[in-house]
């Protein structure tokens, strides 16, 4: 008798985990995380780098195909739909993001959606079925984080979505296809293969890759491996396994299945209310309350010419340093420019990140008086960073404001109205109102949905006479 390995373990707890072990918190969060991540997704369709994979997609044709989210009549492979969606929900930074760091949902849904699609037409996929392998893929994601302090912090080396995400995507297919431990051991020695992005690629157009990768390479380990195509069956035991990835890898075996205790039920997501990285939120609602102070007493009018400086106390984050962006994927990942947009507009928004908007005289005025300071006891962890801005004034006062928890994060979630409206702006960019809520319908009952390629059908844009007889509520 062998005593039981990490990765033996991990393949027995994704084989073994079915929709009794799923509690009501875990679905009511993990609705949330799938309705807001279809939101962002659809408006992500119509980005630039979007355009851009799905135009190099379409040399790839096949019989079995899966839909391109707010598209009627351009479906594509599973490999490519997902690939696609999933460029498209991290296009705009809008996506979920989780502590430890990581974007969790991108890398999951498109992939299991486009999966679902898949099965011939006798095997429905349920709705329960796609929460179990959604929920079956953020949990993998969750406890590989934990297995490295170094993933506590805001990352330095590599964008963690190419790393857990790959192997969280293919957990969840694997789920999706009932493989066997033996080939659950596989689909994770596969993934890891496919696993890894620099962060240099922050703040471009690649980076969105990262997300796609990940729901597309996930997805192809688990078909791999239904293959029976074999790899290390000590992948995550293994320094040279996923231990590459970190110089303080330390894996722990899974809770048993008796009463499995999902991470998701302990600790909640982040959910974004404008399109830029996670830690630049701190500033926005920091900067907001700054401007209110400011222009109590002056109609409303930021008087530009009164402020001789604005210091920005954030945690050493390089990437998000970034004193004078170019492109709206600069702005999304700069401490500075979201600083001075709260303080120049009262808010954020998608809006923001026009080109038009990076590039006004006012905004590149603030800027050059903006300078970032980077407080010993402010680390960079999405758990404890704080952002206190201060505006200093010519005539020698100060106005300051510190937050310590924005509007969004796990300690203060966004109420179910603010998630809804959120998703409702997003699509409606791309769909009509009947899909939309459609799509809202659907997942608020997805526990009850019988076949869930309904859901694909409104993410389509196809409108439903067939609701109430395809939902079988």
């Amino acid at each position: 008798f062998l005593p039981q390995t990490i990765t033996g373990n991990f393949a027995n707890v994704i084989h073994g985990l079915n929709t009794n072990h799923l509690t009501d918190l875990i679905i009511q969060r993990s609705k949330r995380m799938i309705l807001d991540t279809l939101g962002v997704g659809l408006l992500g369709t119509s980005t630039e780098v979007c355009q851009k994979v799905k135009q190099y997609s379409k040399i790839y044709s096949s019989d079995i195909s899966s839909t391109i989210w707010g598209h009627l009549d351009f479906r594509l492979p599973p490999l490519y739909a997902a690939f696609v969606n999933g460029v498209a929900v991290h296009s705009m930074d809008f996506d979920d993001t989780w502590h430890p760091a990581t974007h969790p949902s991108g890398a999951v849904l498109p992939a299991v959606i486009a999966l679902s699609e898949a099965f011939p037409q006798k095997k429905k996929i349920s709705g329960l079925d796609l929460l179990l392998a959604f929920n079956v893929g953020i949990e993998v994601q969750g406890r590989l984080l934990h297995f490295s302090s170094e993933a506590r912090n805001i990352p330095k080396r590599f964008h963690p979505p190419t790393v857990v995400g790959t192997m969280g995507s293919a957990a969840a297919c694997a789920k999706l296809l009932a493989l066997n431990q033996m080939e659950c051991k596989n689909t994770l020695a596969i993934a890891a293969s496919y696993a890894g992005a620099p962060l240099a690629n922050a703040a471009t157009q690649t980076k969105p890759l990262h997300i796609g990768n990940a729901a597309k390479h996930g997805l192809e380990a688990a078909c791999l491996a239904s293959q029976g195509l074999q790899g290390n069956n000590q992948i995550l035991d293994m320094e040279s396994g996923i231990g590459a990835f970190y110089t303080d890898y330390n894996p722990q075996t899974l809770p048993t299945l008796q009463s499995y205790p999902w991470l998701l039920d302990r600790q909640d997501v982040a959910i974004k209310r404008f399109p830029a990285h996670l830690g630049t939120h701190w500033v926005a609602d920091a900067a907001s309350s700054v401007r209110r102070k400011l222009v109590k007493n002056s109609d409303n009018l930021l008087l530009l010419d009164k402020i001789e400086k604005v210091i920005v106390k954030v945690p050493e984050v390089k990437y998000v340093n970034r004193p004078s962006p170019n492109s709206e994927h600069e702005a999304r990942h700069s401490f500075q420019f979201v600083a001075c947009s709260a303080l120049l507009d009262g808010s954020m928004s998608v809006h923001s990140f026009t080109s038009d908007n990076i590039q006004r005289p006012a905004l590149q005025e603030l800027l050059c008086k903006t300078q970032l300071q980077h407080p010993s006891d402010n680390k960079p962890s999405f758990e404890s960073l704080y952002c206190e801005v201060t505006v200093l004034l010519r005539d020698g006062s100060t106005i300051s404001h510190r937050c310590d928890t924005f509007y969004g994060h796990w300690r203060k979630p966004l109420t179910k109205e603010d998630l809804e409206k959120k998703f409702q702006s997003n699509a409606s960019k791309v769909l009509p109102a009947e899909a939309i809520e459609g799509i809202i319908e659907t997942v608020y009952n997805l526990e009850k949905v019988e076949d869930c390629s309904v859901l694909s059908m409104f993410l389509s844009g196809q409108s439903a006479r067939v609701l109430p007889e395809k939902l079988h509520l």
